[in-house]
């Protein structure tokens, strides 16, 4: 088994009114774990219940009942702090100090050395694409500059587990490039992310595996790959062929010399998994849904390829 660097056991988050009544289950029964190394993604539609656990992995919020374990150490010991990094929705730092001022201010808090401080705050700048603009007060940032800011503040501490609330928000095609790629850098470097976005094209380009949350509930666990694959398929993938072939294929493959590239279960999109999770959340409340197997619960398939691309033939089941 892989090592686990977040435990999340039974995990329920009541937030009550005034005079302690149950007001809003934000999270129920959670359970699930972050292994080592991989890039995470924590999804759902707005109050699901990402941030309000990613606040009670960092201690912020005290769950209602069941038990977290981050980094061997339970979540409301501060000390597992020193070892994270956090990038929130909105990063909120001080407007009129300038980059290097603010990298260097929160790593005086992490009581680094003036010389790491001062090598760390200049490579991080350079990373996040920042040295032009350097010596420009925060106030002057734009949306997409102080998500790029707010990354090397989550970064200074060198930590080995990065939480990243939305953070290709505001960012430009080519920021969100950089950002996935930084990401994938992290991971190379063996650091754990766990990332929360509402641009799902970005989780499936860069997260391992998945959990997708609906009304506090864990609905849809498991490998990005293996959940977009569609079972009830099976696409082949070959050479260029003509509209008469490609209606033969089948019976007539072999006999028109075609050359069988791949065969294997057409991939949808992670959108279309999330929007057919929270379907049939809605239609099935307090069950979990499986990918594939109730009837009804087919993904559509992408569009189909342009001429330029190798043809796919997709048979169904019932062929």
């Amino acid at each position: 088994m892989p090592e686990s660097v977040i435990e999340i056991r039974n995990l329920t988050k009541v937030f009550r009114d005034f005079w302690g009544r149950p007001k809003v289950t934000a999270v129920k029964s959670l359970s699930l774990d972050v292994h080592k190394g991989e890039v995470f993604g924590l999804l759902g539609p707005n109050g699901s219940g990402k941030t309000t656990t990613l606040k009670m992995l960092l201690g912020l919020l005290f769950p209602t009942s069941g038990e977290i374990t981050i980094l061997g150490k339970p979540a409301n010991d501060v000390e597992k702090n020193e070892h994270i990094g956090y990038l929130p929705e909105e990063s909120y730092l001080y407007r009129f100090l300038n980059a290097e001022e603010t990298l260097d201010f929160y790593g005086r808090l992490f009581k680094i050395s003036r010389s790491v401080r001062r090598e760390r705050t200049q490579s991080l700048i350079e990373k996040v694409g920042l040295k032009s603009a350097k010596k420009r007060a925060l106030k002057e940032y734009s949306k997409g500059m102080t998500r790029r800011i707010g990354l090397a503040q989550a970064l200074i501490n060198d930590p080995d587990l990065i939480l990243l609330d939305e953070p290709t928000s505001g960012l430009d095609p080519i920021g969100t490039r950089d950002m996935k790629d930084l990401i994938l850098e992290l991971k190379g470097q063996g650091k754990t992310v766990v990332m929360c976005s509402h641009l799902l094209a970005d989780v499936q380009d860069v997260c391992d595996r998945i959990a997708i949350l609906y009304s506090g509930e864990l609905k849809v666990l498991g490998r990005v790959e293996e959940l977009l694959k569609s079972q009830g398929e099976t696409e082949l993938l070959t050479s260029a062929l003509s509209p008469e072939v490609i209606q033969e294929v089948e019976a007539v493959l072999s006999r028109h010399n075609a050359k069988l590239l791949k065969v294997d279960h057409p991939t949808n999109s992670l959108e279309d998994l999330f929007l057919q999770t929270v379907s049939e959340s809605k239609a099935h409340p307090g069950r979990r849904y499986s990918p594939g197997e109730a009837p009804g619960s087919k993904l559509s398939s992408n569009g189909s390829p342009g001429a330029a691309q190798p043809s796919r033939a997709a048979a169904g089941t019932d062929s």
